[in-house]
């Protein structure tokens, strides 16, 4: 009987895969290597992991973090970064995502288990509990399409400078929306960066050998330098905006509680 239920199981998820196959392509290179059943699974029982968690916390918005990359070398856990709030039972996550190495990317509305089937590095989650008047002001926000849109660029640069409009990354959207969201005067990007200024974000500074800055500007479309200062690109130090340094930030100013891991 249990040899026919794992069956049954492995089946139904193989059944999923070409349902879900144009959308995992969203946010990762499209080298057409099709999703495996294991990394179904994998990112499913994650998904159920953290929606259990995330009831068990109570709260009605968090910041959602995963480990879509290796990061260690910089001394960073996560990459990537979602707005989750509760709609009735049900958890949305609300994103940006690279479109296939290209040098755009566009906004979703995904739930837990599609957020988590990427193939990540590491199969975890972070999750950030917003203070409840940050929760308050961010939930309409994360409700309306034409808001999530204002702080929006679809010009992509993974490695996009904090302080310009030029490219936008994804952690750049999620915290320039945040900063819309709790801030009455901002109306622009350049707006909500002055005022992530004020609030004192400070982004994460990485040391890049010239030859592999190069080698990322001329092998990739979703990477570029131009926007960041010559003084800071000349001297290999790259500041953008990570997972860590955002859940840095929220705690600092009391917005968001430490994080809680999810594995």
């Amino acid at each position: 009987m249990h040899h026919k239920q794992n069956h049954g199981w492995r089946a139904l998820l193989a059944a999923f895969l070409l349902a879900l196959s144009a959308m995992a392509h969203a946010g990762r290179p499209c080298d057409d290597k099709p999703i495996t059943p294991k990394a179904v699974e994998l990112g499913l029982g994650l998904a159920a992991r953290t929606a259990t968690q995330l009831d068990a916390l109570k709260a009605q918005v968090v910041v959602l973090a995963r480990a879509g990359q290796d990061l260690s070398e910089y001394g960073l856990r996560y990459s990537h970064l979602g707005l989750a709030y509760k709609e009735g039972n049900v958890w949305r996550v609300v994103h940006k995502l690279n479109q296939c190495g290209t040098d755009k990317a566009y906004l979703y509305r995904q739930g837990l288990g599609e957020f988590f089937l990427d193939s990540p590095f590491e199969y975890v989650a972070g999750i950030m509990v917003l203070s409840p008047e940050a929760q308050e002001q961010l939930l309409p926000v994360l409700r309306d399409n034409a808001k999530l849109q204002r702080m929006n660029t679809r010009a992509y640069s993974m490695l996009a400078y904090p302080w310009a409009q030029q490219y936008q990354q994804s952690n750049q959207w999620a915290l320039e929306t945040m900063a819309m969201a709790w801030s009455p005067d901002v109306n622009s990007r350049e707006q909500a960066q002055a005022w992530l200024k004020l609030k004192g974000y400070e982004p994460t500074e990485l040391h890049l050998s010239t030859l592999k800055r190069l080698g990322a500007r001329v092998t990739t479309a979703n990477i570029s330098f131009d926007d960041h200062p010559s003084n800071l690109r000349f001297s290999s130090r790259i500041r953008t905006i990570t997972v860590d340094s955002v859940f840095d930030w929220l705690q600092r100013n009391k917005l968001g509680q430490p994080p809680v891991l999810v594995r």
